[in-house]
């Protein structure tokens, strides 16, 4: 159809087209806006142009439900959660966005009607890559549920300029490479220039008299630089709820230096500018050199500092005073990234606001609450007092005033305790000193929680004991939850579709519907269509690798996933062990009872992160080996999967029918991607470890592939002793595959190439492979057995999908707003709706 001007400024039957959901009306609207958005008409548009006017049909709809809940919320005065996270991994928004509209199928009927196909313009947006991981994607189920739930609510972070590197696979090795997800902008943010606030970096302290001749500090710094906010609507799904993603930018203050333009210093005029800009350039810089860790705290500081101060503006605006804070926010610390947000809000009230120290200190503790998201003691955030001081000078006097406060607490309840007094102190005195932001945040807060059951009560006993011991009542559990709107509904259409016909509408918005599939567990044809549900899924993921890699997967074989972060706890490596084992098998014997399997990696490794890479180029060099010897041909398959983001992993979880969640059982606070898997139907091999343990429990030990050691287990071996070299000496199939790596089958050009990963499993082995290593093989030669059963294996899927109720991120939400944030619903009416 041609696009001219008298064509696209009709109107669709009388229905408005900028906000109509009809056929027609986005139809109309989409060649509205490719004309005068992007200046195109629809024979000269590039796939980009066609991509934007898309997204810009959807938000302009988006923004007409946003200008209602605001209106709404300010009518209301309804208390809003504000989630403050240094991450966040959202995905791609396009067909998310329709899927919550209800237009998703109208949006492809119309756009098929012009001759342009939905799914080229859904693959070619740019996903943000704002986040590391579990942590950013956590985040985004948040809001997501946040919104669908009808919960006011902003989420806080940084609009990163650069996102996570785009992993690129050479020779088997990962190399990193720019994201560089802005370059053709984002149609979905909005610029608000007008909401910025200013951003004290260094200087000094003083005292003065106040007005009154009150004594008082004040803080001078060094720079002066401002924060711009960038907002993304956060649509709910079936519902006209919005909130805001609202993402920070930084900026300097005064853009352009005339003064040393005008006396030749051209680099000068602008370095202002560019300094200050760095803030906001990077997602997590490397922060092992001294300016890498200042950079890292000042984009902390950058984004709390922000937010808290929208806060108060927006409590300002209402017409409330500073008293009423923990009355209208309700905020969030994820992890300890944002926990400077304690010292800023004290600064904030004390200094600014003029309140009473204790009163102060009152409103702090009533607004925030601090998730715990690890049990890694070296992951717990601290910071040089040296570098704070000279970053944040008036914040590490709050610190220490705060500090000072506590301890004597302390030494009240546990007066003859002096280890307890320095464990627990917000400042690490032994030897160069560090401020310890987990503590801060658990002082600071008056709730404290982990992510899974597990972790909890973990987290009472190891890390965060002594904390628990002076306050149990602030501990509690939030099991993570995931979204099934992302992760089923769009990610698997084809099970979409089975639950609606089978369930009814409306089950992603209630799973406890599932349930109901139970009673169709064993029916013959039921399992028949889950089959094929399974195989159109394993299909796509096929061709998907046939299409980037040139490896053709065979989808009748076991699927057997592994995609995550690249850590030795999470040990990639004990599967690769598992592959070797496999290999060497059919090596010894080609006749060999090996179901087939192909094995699926996939994750990226910290750039500085040297055993994490060289696991990554294990995984690739047995690949190389295996998937060219005609010896394993249509029975052994190992492909590894560059850049996994969340974009990929949409075609990997309706895929996999075996989950890999292997990792040292008391190391993993949770995971997400188990429940992703299992809510795809994917039977689970795991550990005791996070949120394994609830699943297991959900779904029934008979439908979970258990092995290895407990959390219990593992710390006596640290208490009693170990020695990983006695399971290599008694066990012939470890022994060879730890040879068949050492000795350089995988690696002839360099024999020695993976010697640091054998000699550290032989001498160290500090996450338990060697001990776990014979009860895995063993649990797999069981899953090998199973597979063959296929009905048994169907039932078992089926069943899986049926109990994993308990892990939508709406049962999370739901149990923070009741339990934690006292925040409830808030709905919201368009006008047409009276």
């Amino acid at each position: 159809m041609r696009a001219t001007k008298s064509v696209i400024t009709q109107r669709a039957n009388g229905e408005d087209i900028r906000t109509g959901l009809s056929e027609e009306a986005i139809r109309l609207a989409f060649l509205d806006n490719l004309f005068y958005l992007q200046g195109r008409t629809l024979e000269l548009a590039t796939t980009d142009d066609k991509f934007k006017a898309l997204a810009y049909t959807v938000r302009d709809r988006m923004l007409h439900r946003l200008v209602g809940t605001v209106r709404t919320y300010q009518e209301t005065d309804a208390r809003t959660v504000c989630y403050l996270s240094a991450e966040y991994l959202p995905g791609p928004h396009l067909d998310h966005n329709l899927l919550h509209l209800g237009i998703l199928d109208t949006a492809r009927r119309a756009l098929a009607g012009l001759g342009v196909n939905l799914d080229e313009l859904v693959a070619h947006e740019e996903e943000p890559g704002l986040g590391n991981g579990g942590l950013g994607r956590l985040a985004a189920c948040f809001m997501d549920s946040l919104a669908t739930l009808e919960i006011p609510a902003i989420g806080y972070g940084i609009r990163y300029e650069f996102g996570i590197f785009d992993q690129v696979i050479r020779d088997g090795w990962q190399h990193e490479t720019t994201d560089t997800w802005l370059r053709f902008g984002s149609p979905w943010e909005v610029r608000r220039p007008h909401i910025a606030f200013d951003i004290g970096i260094g200087g000094r302290t003083e005292s003065y008299r106040d007005a009154d001749g009150i004594w008082r500090r004040r803080w001078l710094p060094h720079e002066i630089y401002r924060g711009v906010a960038n907002d993304t609507p956060i649509l709910g799904h079936g519902v006209n709820n919005v909130n805001t993603l609202r993402l920070w930018s930084a900026e300097a203050a005064e853009g352009f230096d005339f003064q040393a333009f005008n006396q030749g210093d051209y680099a000068g005029a602008v370095v202002r500018k560019v300094r200050s800009e760095t803030i906001s350039k990077v997602l997590y810089p490397n922060d092992e050199p001294e300016t890498g860790k200042r950079l890292r705290l000042l984009q902390q500081f950058f984004f709390v500092t922000c937010s808290l101060q929208d806060m108060l503006r927006i409590l300002c605006n209402n017409g409330r005073p500073v008293t009423d804070f923990p009355e209208k926010f309700a905020v969030q610390l994820n992890d300890t990234h944002p926990a400077i947000a304690v010292a800023e809000l004290m600064r904030l009230l004390v200094d600014d606001q003029r309140v009473d120290w204790d009163d102060a200190w009152a409103l702090t503790q009533r607004t925030f609450a601090y998730t715990n998201h690890t049990l890694l003691p070296e992951a717990l955030e601290t910071w040089p007092v040296s570098l704070f001081e000279n970053v944040l000078p008036r914040h590490m006097e709050i610190i220490h005033e705060i500090n000072r406060r506590f301890l004597e607490q302390v030494r009240e309840r546990w007066p003859d305790d002096p280890d307890r007094v320095r464990r627990m102190s917000l400042v690490d005195e032994s030897g160069a000193r560090f401020v310890r932001m987990a503590n801060l945040a658990c002082v600071g807060s008056h709730a404290v929680n982990g992510v899974a059951e597990l972790h909890t009560r973990l987290l009472g006993e190891t890390v965060l004991r002594d904390f628990h011991d002076l306050w149990p009542e602030k501990f509690q559990n939030k099991t993570n939850g995931v979204t099934p709107r992302r992760f089923l509904m769009l990610s698997n259409p084809e099970l979409s579709t089975l639950l609606t016909r089978t369930l009814g509408a409306g089950w992603e918005r209630d799973l406890g519907r599932l349930k109901g599939l139970e009673r169709h567990a064993g029916d013959p044809e039921f399992q028949r269509e889950w089959r094929a549900m399974k195989l159109a899924r394993k299909q796509a993921l096929a061709e998907y690798v046939r299409r980037t890699q040139g490896e053709r997967l065979d989808p009748t074989s076991l699927f057997d996933v592994l995609a995550k972060r690249i850590h030795e706890y999470k040990r990639q490596h004990l599967k690769l062990l598992h592959v070797v084992t496999l290999y060497n098998r059919i090596r010894r014997d080609p006749h060999a009872r090996v179901q087939p399997r192909t094995f699926v990696f996939g994750g990226k490794a910290a750039p500085g992160y040297a055993m994490a890479k060289l696991i990554i180029k294990l995984a690739n060099s047995v690949g190389s080996v295996v998937n060219r010897d005609p010896a394993v041909a249509g029975r052994l398959k190992v492909v590894f999967l560059p850049n996994y983001s969340v974009k990929l992993a949409q075609w990997v979880y309706p895929a996999a029918d075996l989950s890999e969640q292997i990792s040292t059982a008391g190391k993993e606070a949770s995971g997400t991607g188990n429940m992703k898997f299992a809510l795809n139907g994917a039977l689970t091999v795991g550990t005791l470890d996070g949120a394994n343990v609830e699943i297991r429990d959900e779904v029934g030990a008979e439908n979970f592939f258990l092995f290895g050691l407990t959390a219990e287990d593992v710390a006596r071996t640290w208490t009693e002793g170990y020695d990983p070299r006695a399971y290599y000496e008694s066990d012939g199939e470890l022994r060879e595959a730890i040879d068949t790596i050492g000795g350089g089958l995988f690696s002839p050009d360099d024999p020695t190439l993976f010697h640091a990963i054998t000699h550290h499993l032989l001498w160290h082995d500090t996450y338990r492979l060697m001990a776990d290593y014979r009860p895995y093989v063993d649990c797999q030669d069981v899953i090998d057995h199973e597979f063959a059963d296929t009905e048994a294996w169907t039932r078992k899927s089926i069943l899986n999908v049926a109990r994993m109720a308990k892990f939508s991120s709406d049962r999370t939400i739901g149990e923070y707003a009741r339990d934690i944030w006292n925040a409830g619903p808030v709905a919201v009416r368009l006008p047409q709706e009276g």
